[in-house]
């Protein structure tokens, strides 16, 4: 498409969607704002605000009373309010704005007072709602002050009211932090009966630990637990004791019974020398010690161990030596066998009878430690089955003796409180008194404010609703493109002067030959006015038509170009016989105007009486021309007939009319809709035009019509027609409007 049909497009946020709407319909947005403002000024002036008192209290910190859950514990905690922030503030606002207060200082005025001049009843019902509509609690954010106001229509009322509700505050204060409740004989009470049960249960535990026979059940639980692992060592010892004596005594018991077999036969005596039975003693002596050696070596290592190999080749080597003395020296088996050095460098004999009363003491010593080890398990058992109740007990005591300190304490504060008095409080103060009465405008100011500014809310939201949901016609070059996808030729402005020319166009220029003039005042003249402001527009329209068609390189003639629109009085005819006009004068070839509206449109705005139809042009064309290489003609046929033989008429006349010396075809065609035969003719078209009218035409109707002739393969080109321009020309930022000056 060429340059001139097209607009650049700038980055960033258009102006012209906010200034349209509301340069549209300024006058409902300033209408609305007016009606506003007169609402907030006779709001103003018709309601005085009641009379008002203000007050200010300081807390320094809250002391509240409550039940710890660790014995021992403050019941009262202090919190500051600078500590807790907004936790304590909220609080204090929500004791202080309640309607249980409002209902106190009601009956404390009295319902009659409080509404005297608004209500002839007394009920302290509708005193309370009075007082409590009237105060304003507030708190500004990360302060320890809070303000709260009265308001009254009685202005010497809302001075006393509010010294009432502080006075009141403070009471309220003291019941609800300081549990004034929970005083006198029943603390009395509980404190006597938890102190009598603390010592039941004290009572109760001592029989459990005297049953038990113990002072502490921790310290008895480890006693026995060492005490049981003692004699499981003594006993583990006794026992590998006993296995080596047992071992030792087997041995030396069966070495000591047996017999040489030379022996059992009498031979001669043979002298043994002192050294060999010395020798053969100490063999023996290094055997059992070698042996007892052994015993214990095994009761720690397994037989594979190194050391009981080492001595098991130790044992093999003396016995080998002494088997070859007692070989040598057979009389060497009578000798009684000697014992292992003492530590003192004496030996001893091997003692059978003093090594089985070893063992047998041995053997008593384990049974006694077995028994006692028993008995201590059971003594164990049963301190385990008392733990339960020692266990109970013990919590029990600890909860009654938590409660009773807890109890007692509470009964020395409530004590205190009555001794101070009610009301004493010494955490809050009154920064700011109640003040005198005054009136205070600034709510009414608010409200008369807020009135005048909805008026023009409601303004923007009527334009809103209008703009974005009641009103769906095409308003502005800008939706053009985006809506029907075809480009805009041109926006032509709606012109006052124009009148109603385009629905009066019955007067027109005289018929050819006729000799007739256009005479002052006549129809004739306010026509030719009208095209003549018309004219600008119908000529840009011609250069960017021409433009376009070089830009498409479309070069053959004649070129076929069809004007339809949306429906009567969209300026269709206008813009046919503009369009033609304005091209005739061109002085460059000939231009034919085509009437397909049955002889009711654009072949009027030219002559009058009779016009020749196109089957006649071609024989009778002098007949047509009217004026500037301009020549008009009409389609007579009927409307059924139009529909059903026009396209075969048409594939006939138009290799006729491209064989002509025409360089242009205007077609001015019926509108476009469902049973229209225009989109079946624009196939056979160069270019059409589709007049939209601004401000009428549906969007969906414009964006259907545009599908339909874009079916039909032809270019379409878009004019928007009778174009409003409401926002000023140095706000105009709308880009369409631009490219149609």
């Amino acid at each position: 498409m060429a340059n001139t049909t097209t607009t650049s497009t700038s980055p960033g946020f258009d102006l012209g969607l906010i200034y349209y709407p509301l340069f549209r319909h300024k006058w409902k947005i300033i209408i609305c704002t007016v009606l506003g403002l007169a609402g907030g000024v006779a709001f103003y002036k018709l309601n005085p605000p009641p009379f008002q008192s203000e007050a200010k209290l300081f807390i320094r910190f809250v002391i509240s009373e409550g039940r710890s859950e660790e014995p021992g514990a403050k019941d009262s905690v202090t919190m500051s309010a600078d500590g807790r922030g907004s936790t304590v503030i909220n609080s204090e606002l929500e004791i202080l704005g309640s309607r249980d207060l409002a209902q106190i200082v009601a009956r404390n005025i009295g319902p009659e007072k409080i509404l005297e001049g608004i209500s002839d009843s007394k009920s302290l019902v509708e005193a309370t709602n009075q007082v409590y509509a009237g105060m304003t609690v507030e708190a500004p954010r990360g302060s320890s002050t809070i303000s709260v106001s009265f308001q009254h229509k009685n202005q010497e009322l809302v001075q006393p009211v509010l010294r009432e509700i502080v006075s009141t505050y403070l009471k309220r204060h003291v019941e609800i932090h300081r549990a004034a409740g929970m005083v006198g004989e029943f603390l009395a009470q509980e404190t006597d009966q938890l102190r009598a049960r603390l010592t039941q249960t004290e009572e109760e535990l001592r029989k459990v630990n005297a049953k038990a026979g113990v002072v502490s059940l921790e310290a008895s639980k480890q006693a026995y637990s060492e005490q049981m692992s003692k004699i499981r060592e003594a006993i583990f010892n006794a026992q590998v004791e006993l296995a080596s004596r047992t071992t030792v005594y087997e041995t030396m018991t069966r070495q000591g019974g047996a017999e040489s077999p030379a022996a059992k036969e009498p031979t001669a005596p043979v002298v043994i020398p002192q050294e060999k039975i010395d020798e053969f003693q100490k063999l023996n002596s290094q055997l059992a010690l070698l042996r007892k050696k052994e015993q214990e070596l095994l009761v720690y290592f397994k037989e594979t161990a190194t050391r009981v190999i080492e001595v098991r080749s130790q044992i093999t080597e003396t016995d080998n030596l002494r088997q070859q003395l007692l070989t040598e020296y057979p009389g060497l088996a009578q000798v009684a066998p000697v014992s292992s050095p003492t530590p003192n460098g004496q030996r001893e004999g091997f003692d059978p009878q003093a090594e089985a009363a070893q063992i047998n003491a041995l053997q008593t010593r384990i049974k006694v430690l077995n028994q006692q080890l028993e008995q201590i398990r059971t003594e164990a058992t049963n301190l385990d089955q008392l733990e339960v109740s020692i266990l109970e007990l013990r919590r029990r005591k600890n909860l009654e003796e938590a409660n009773y300190q807890r109890y007692a304490a509470g009964l020395e504060q409530s004590r205190i409180r009555e001794a101070m008095g009610d009301g004493k409080v010494s955490n809050i103060s009154v920064v700011q008194s109640p003040t005198p009465a005054f009136r205070s405008w600034l709510q009414v100011e608010k409200i008369s404010a807020g009135i005048g500014i909805s008026g023009l809310i409601f303004g923007l939201g009527w334009v809103a609703l209008i703009e974005f949901l009641l009103d769906r016609s095409v308003r502005r070059p800008a939706e053009v493109e985006n809506l029907m996808h075809a480009p805009l030729f041109i926006a032509i402005p709606k012109l006052k002067a124009l009148g109603g020319a385009d629905r009066k166009a019955t007067a027109a220029l005289p018929a050819p030959g006729s000799g007739q003039s256009t005479d002052p005042g006549s129809p004739q003249e306010a026509l030719t006015t009208g095209q003549s402001q018309l004219e600008p527009f119908h000529q840009t329209l011609r250069d960017r038509l021409i433009s376009y068609f070089e830009s498409i390189n479309l070069r053959h003639k004649p070129k076929l170009i069809a004007v339809t629109g949306l429906g009567r009085g969209s300026g269709v005819t206008t813009t046919a016989s503009g369009l033609a006009r304005s091209l005739s004068e061109t002085g460059e070839g000939n231009v034919l105007l085509v009437d397909m509206t049955q002889g009711q449109g654009s072949a009027q705005h030219f002559q009058r009486g009779n016009q020749i139809g196109l089957d006649q042009l071609l024989d009778t064309r002098n007949s047509a021309f009217v004026r500037d290489n301009l020549y008009v003609v009409s389609e007579h046929s009927g409307g059924e007939r139009l529909a059903k033989g026009l396209p075969q008429r048409f594939n006939q006349l138009v290799p006729k009319l491209k064989a002509s010396d025409f360089d242009y075809i205007i077609f001015d065609m019926p509108p476009v809709n469902q049973i229209s035969i225009t989109p079946r003719l624009a196939g056979f078209m160069d270019m059409t035009l589709l007049v939209v009218e601004s401000e009428k035409t549906d969007r969906h109707v414009a964006e259907r019509a545009a599908e339909l002739l874009a079916q039909s393969k032809t270019n379409v080109g878009v004019v928007l027609n009778k174009n409003k321009s409401y926002i000023p020309a140095r706000l105009q930022q709308d880009r369409e409007f631009l490219m149609g000056m």
